[in-house]
């Protein structure tokens, strides 16, 4: 058990991303952060590289989408390995399997074994790999429990998982006891924060980010204080955003000041 590494999803702050890439790591440096996690790298794997090391920056988790309905090709594979190992990344992320894979427990079980086959694969390459949720998988009952906690009991121990505290709880699902049951298997948080939402993903409306009504850590209803301590794996946690309303660096420096207070760095 140790203190988790500080981080960043770019995620955040794709918008200034686009507008002036060097300005905003820039700034994610200015804050105190050393370690971002990366989303769609694949394609461009050496130009992020650089960029983040331009500006004293470590990508040592990311996201890629992996885990297709009829499983990625070992090429396809191969190179989302590659560009990964390229950025340094130490664990790789599926960051989004559709609703309605989590409705049945054959698809769920479909879903973890591909997961088990590219861990399997990604180790050739020096890297692991695991999932990351949102709240669709948490709706469902299967098996007598609810479809995340069926997936994760049929992962081999090597797969690892992200727990986005945010969706994990939305609809009011006990997050605390999701980690004390899961252990260490959590090998990195999304620390985000705000109200208890329902589950969006399942209801078949559009997804609108502005709907979360996200906020900066520590000012919202998520258990991050419990969470935090109940991972007591965690190597990352990560500030995230899907939305802000105002200035995004300045809900990112309340995050940081957050996990500051809390000994980790």
């Amino acid at each position: 058990m140790s203190t988790p590494q500080m981080s960043v999803q770019l995620y955040s702050v794709r918008k200034a991303l686009e507008a002036d890439e060097d300005a905003t790591l820039a700034r994610l440096a200015a804050l105190g952060l050393s370690n971002v996690e990366a989303f769609d790298f694949v394609h461009r794997a050496d130009e992020l590289a650089d960029a983040l090391s331009r500006h004293g920056l470590s990508a040592r988790t990311g996201h890629a989408g992996f885990l297709t309905a009829d499983g990625a090709s070992a090429a396809a594979l191969d190179e989302t390995f590659r560009a990964a190992r390229r950025l340094g990344v130490e664990i790789l992320f599926d960051p989004f399997v559709p609703a309605s894979r989590w409705a049945d427990e054959e698809e769920i079980t479909r879903t973890a074994t591909l997961l088990n086959q590219a861990a399997e694969r990604a180790a050739d390459h020096g890297l692991r790999v695991g999932y990351h949720n949102h709240s669709q998988e948490f709706v469902h009952t299967v098996a007598g429990v609810n479809a995340f906690d069926c997936f994760a009991g049929l992962l081999n121990p090597e797969v690892a998982l992200e727990v986005d505290l945010f969706w994990a709880s939305a609809g009011g699902y006990d997050v605390v006891s999701l980690l004390d049951r899961l252990g260490s298997r959590v090998r990195a948080l999304h620390i985000k924060d705000g109200a208890v939402i329902d589950d969006p993903f399942t209801s078949g409306a559009p997804f609108d980010p502005a709907d979360t009504g996200q906020v900066a850590a520590g000012r919202g209803q998520i258990r991050l204080d419990a969470s935090l301590d109940a991972a007591r794996y965690a190597e990352y946690a990560i500030i995230e955003f899907d939305h802000y309303d105002g200035d995004i660096f300045e809900g990112i420096a309340a995050g940081v000041s957050y996990l500051n207070g809390k000994g980790i760095v």
